[in-house]
């Protein structure tokens, strides 16, 4: 199953063009370390960082019958969200919202949910619903409804929500990933996805269970993974010209999506 993959103007972009690129650092402060902070389990965090350049963004449907929303693919959190209609951010304002009394197989759970990213935040509640990415349907899935988008970041983003593609070790145990429900569900051939990016238009897309050869030359190379909550890899060093500038003595890296 192939997600084309839209290319937007970035977020940096976007501020610039209205002038609030220089106060935005200021007003969202970041915090690289926090992404590795364990939470307790009624409070979710997946920060995430450097999220001003993201251009890549796809889109599905939540609901029966089906409300479309543009969503980031993530392998740097583990969980689908969307705004929601209860929602009055502004954030939400200008986006697409969910409306649960529109689907005939929304069913509520009540539980709080907050997540918190690098450079904003969303407060809301989980519900089980039908998700339709592509031809694929993952019926009782759980999702994030936003009530609360505060600050300025997400009001800016091009996208409606985060689809995250992390590990279920970093979700609360009754939400589950949309891609782990494909596999465990056998809904895809193989458990694997795989993005493509490009600067061409109609050329940037994710796979859902392969691997699309056309999008590369040479051999893949298979790296373990040093844990399985983010999609986490140790490496030897960084190197420019044959000089060592960084990751000295190893270090550890996180192939995140969600960032650049």
């Amino acid at each position: 199953l192939r997600i084309p993959l839209k290319r937007a103007k970035s977020l940096r972009s976007r501020l610039k063009e209205v002038g609030v690129l220089g106060e935005f650092p200021k007003k969202s402060h970041s915090n690289v370390g926090s992404r590795y902070f364990k939470p307790p389990v009624k409070i979710i965090t997946d920060p995430l960082e450097n999220y001003m350049d993201i251009e890549f963004f796809g889109s599905i449907s939540i609901g029966s019958p089906p409300q479309e929303f543009l969503v980031l693919f993530d392998t740097g959190s583990s969980y689908l969200w969307v705004p929601s209609v209860k929602c009055i951010s502004e954030a939400c304002v200008h986006h697409k919202r969910f409306n649960p009394q529109q689907s005939s197989t929304y069913r509520a759970i009540n539980q709080p949910i907050t997540i918190n990213y690098g450079t904003g935040s969303m407060t809301g509640f989980l519900a089980n619903e039908t998700v339709h990415v592509g031809s694929i349907q993952v019926r009782n899935q759980t999702i994030g409804l936003s009530k609360s988008e505060p600050g300025s970041f997400f009001y800016y983003a091009p996208f409606d929500g985060i689809l995250g593609l992390a590990f279920p070790s970093i979700a609360v145990p009754t939400a589950t990933p949309v891609f782990d429900n494909m596999v465990n569900r056998r809904l895809v051939p193989l458990a694997l996805f795989s993005f493509c990016f490009s600067f061409e238009k109609k050329k940037s897309f994710v796979t859902f269970g392969g691997i699309d050869y056309s999008c590369f030359s040479g051999k893949l190379h298979w790296i373990p993974l040093s844990s399985e909550t983010y999609w986490q890899i140790s490496i030897d060093s960084i190197t420019v010209k044959g000089q060592v500038i960084a990751c000295r003595r190893g270090c550890q890296a996180v192939v995140d999506t969600g960032t650049s």
